[in-house]
């Protein structure tokens, strides 16, 4: 079965910024800053890896916690911006 959008980035943020710790309670709707998950230089980290991942080119302006402060926020951002099928 393939991974979801919401999968890969939670993934990513479990193997980068939980480093591997799987039993930390990442919800879809967690804030990734409130709960110090991420700082400015994880976010700057999870562009890098949307951009990468996604082929999504991501401006200044995309770069704000209405599209990156959760796992269903993120999803929904790529969703929108990227030819990428939507799966539940």
């Amino acid at each position: 079965m393939a991974q979801t959008i919401n999968d890969k980035v939670k993934t990513f943020i479990i193997e980068n910024f939980l480093f591997g710790d799987t039993s930390y309670d990442l919800t879809d709707t967690a804030s990734l800053i409130e709960n110090d998950i991420i700082d400015s230089t994880g976010v700057l980290e999870l562009v890098a890896f949307i951009e990468d991942q996604f082929g999504i080119a991501m401006a200044d302006a995309d770069i704000v916690p209405a599209n990156l402060d959760s796992l269903a926020r993120i999803a929904g951002f790529i969703q929108s911006r990227a030819a990428v099928p939507v799966t539940a």
